[in-house]
């Protein structure tokens, strides 16, 4: 609806004489025994003038989040927590919001562990973010984890995780949990046994390695300070779910990236490099924020958020990883872009 009809309902409300007031007071009580409500009194609110994410910028450096996970590896065993997973909560919503759509956590599997094998409604995928032998079983198929590998969990895949290696197994999870609380449908089962039955898997479409996504960032000739993959699945292109999808940036030895904002949120991951990320979030009246990072670190995006990213190395690029909320968003027709 437009504001020219708007301003009039506003007005004639705000207006009213002192001889109507308790008509109208008596009007809208009224109401609540029918279970109804005015639509003019919040249709500011319900379509406002641009996007308007609740969450925040929010950043969890690593160093600071590490000494947390590992003491949680000390003290609660992975039988106990079932799944030893820090939740990255942004301030303004609580668990399970990383951003409005979105939710991530680090998950942490020690040698020798097992998380036992279950199976959930909800998507999930996994970035490998510290380690080596570790694994994830889905469906039978035992993936190997290496640093910056994509494991996916499609809904309602029996899967399990463990270590076979000497020290920690570090990831960071996404998956699409803050949809249920607005779609109450996401459950779980747990497997009869700690393990599902499975066996080494060579190639797999649950599986992305980072060599070939960095292969494919690397070879963006002709000097480009930035480059971008979108991960998807097979030679058709889509998405990795219909919820969540992930993104891979380059960015160039002392380059800036061009402004961009997209009616999507997201969640990055700092595969490696230094740098910040200059941001101007929707309804700040056009304030920038920088987020400091290096490897490992991770924050979060609000939508339609205008984002350029900065490394401030002289001598090497910076990667970064990112969750996506893209297919939900396209699938809603409310995908928007803007280059600046």
């Amino acid at each position: 609806m437009s504001p020219k009809t708007e301003a009039p309902i506003k007005s004639d409300n705000a207006g009213a004489s002192s001889e109507q007031s308790p008509n109208v007071d008596q009007f809208y009580a009224s109401m609540s025994t029918a279970n109804v409500s005015p639509l003019w009194t919040v249709l500011d609110k319900m379509v406002p003038p641009r996007p308007n994410p609740k969450a925040l910028v929010t950043s969890w450096p690593y160093d600071a989040i590490r000494p947390l996970l590992m003491k949680s590896g000390e003290l609660i065993s992975a039988e106990d927590a079932e799944r030893r997973v820090l939740m990255l909560n942004n301030p303004t919503l609580g668990a399970p919001y990383t951003t409005d759509t979105l939710y991530a956590g680090l998950q942490l599997i020690l040698p020798g562990e097992t998380a036992p094998a279950h199976r959930h409604v909800a998507f999930a995928l996994r970035f490998i973010v510290e380690g080596s032998r570790g694994f994830t079983a889905v469906e039978g198929q035992k993936l190997v984890m290496e640093r910056g590998d994509v494991i996916l969990t499609p809904s309602w895949h029996w899967h399990d995780h463990g270590s076979e290696g000497d020290g920690p197994m570090v990831w960071l999870d996404g998956l699409d949990l803050p949809v249920f609380r607005f779609l109450p449908v996401n459950f779980a089962e747990n497997y009869a046994e700690s393990r599902y039955p499975s066996v080494p898997a060579g190639d797999s479409n649950l599986k992305i390695p980072w060599s070939e996504v960095a292969a494919i960032l690397d070879a963006d000739k002709d000097g480009q300070a930035h480059a971008r993959y979108d991960y998807h699945l097979g030679a058709d292109g889509k998405h990795l779910s219909k919820t969540v999808s992930a993104q891979a940036e380059r960015i160039a030895a002392g380059a800036t990236t061009k402004p961009l904002r997209e009616t999507v949120s997201l969640i990055y991951h700092v595969y490696d490099g230094e740098g910040y990320t200059t941001l101007v979030t929707p309804g700040s009246d056009g304030k920038e924020q920088n987020v400091q990072w290096k490897a490992r670190d991770t924050f979060a995006v609000p939508a339609w958020s205008i984002v350029s990213h900065t490394c401030t190395s002289q001598s090497g690029h910076a990667y970064l990883f990112a969750n996506n909320d893209r297919p939900m968003i396209e699938g809603l027709g409310m995908y928007r872009k803007e280059e600046l």
